[in-house]
């Protein structure tokens, strides 16, 4: 189990974050002076999934100088510039192994995933979005997709509003009100666990979430693990601000 590979989906424009986005790469968006894509790969490699694809598209070449560069980025260094050798200090890099592939500019993310079907040999893979992190326990997540012997399971989360929900009564006064609440309803929020039987639901420039979600949904082959924890995704740059302030003061997504 250990074995099967995390896709990470890292090739949107991430238009509602321009601020960062004309830059870089919404995966290489910074929480707590890391890029969002290493927090994600940081929760998978604390349960042992250390082999990544990521789907590269717009700036993808960023996000390979980023790990090319990672010790650079990352440690101190001596350089020896007569003899072009570099000493790292206090070096502890991540014991993982990354393919880069590039799946197009303008992709959707259902055709993201097809296009690394040939990267994929176990029967049961990982995915997720490059933008979204949880404090998810993924050995119970990838338990619970055994448990069903479906094709698919994705995450489900409640998410808090942005907006104060009221209560008013037929007169129109106000009885209750709550600031942003946390919704019952439930979202799909990434964090996925697919047999390879899903790669017959995609083709090359489908969106993931409708077609094959939907169909998936059709044949009964797809279950929801619902997660009560804490998730948050990064779409605009009040989000970034918000992971930011998280970070520093509570870390809630870290397990490393």
């Amino acid at each position: 189990m250990k074995k099967m590979k995390v896709v990470i989906l890292c090739g949107g424009k991430g238009t509602r974050l321009r601020e960062e986005t004309v830059f870089k790469p919404k995966p290489l968006v910074e929480i707590g002076g890391k890029p969002i894509l290493w927090h994600i790969m940081k929760i998978y490699s604390y349960y042992g999934y250390n082999d990544f694809i990521l789907c590269l598209g717009y700036k993808g070449y960023m996000i390979k100088e980023y790990f090319l560069n990672y010790d650079k980025f990352n440690y101190d260094f001596t350089l020896k510039l007569k003899k072009g050798e570099i000493e790292f200090h206090n070096n502890n890099t991540e014991n993982w192994n990354i393919t880069f592939a590039e799946t197009g500019d303008v992709t959707n993310t259902g055709g993201r995933i097809k296009r690394i079907e040939k990267y994929i040999e176990e029967e049961t893979f990982l995915a997720t979005y490059g933008d979204g992190v949880a404090d998810i326990d993924l050995k119970e997540l990838v338990d619970f997709h055994f448990s069903k012997n479906l094709v698919a399971t994705l995450t489900g989360f409640h998410p808090t509003s942005k907006y104060g929900i009221l209560d008013i009564d037929k007169e129109g006064t106000v009885t209750y009100f709550r600031e942003k609440p946390v919704m019952k309803d439930i979202v799909s929020g990434g964090f996925f666990v697919f047999n390879k039987k899903m790669f017959d639901y995609l083709d090359k420039d489908c969106i993931l979430e409708r077609e094959p979600l939907e169909n998936l949904v059709k044949d009964k082959q797809l279950s929801v693990y619902q997660h009560t924890g804490f998730w948050g995704s990064m779409d605009t740059y009040k989000d970034v601000e918000r992971l930011n302030e998280m970070w520093e003061k509570e870390k809630k997504w870290k397990n490393w």
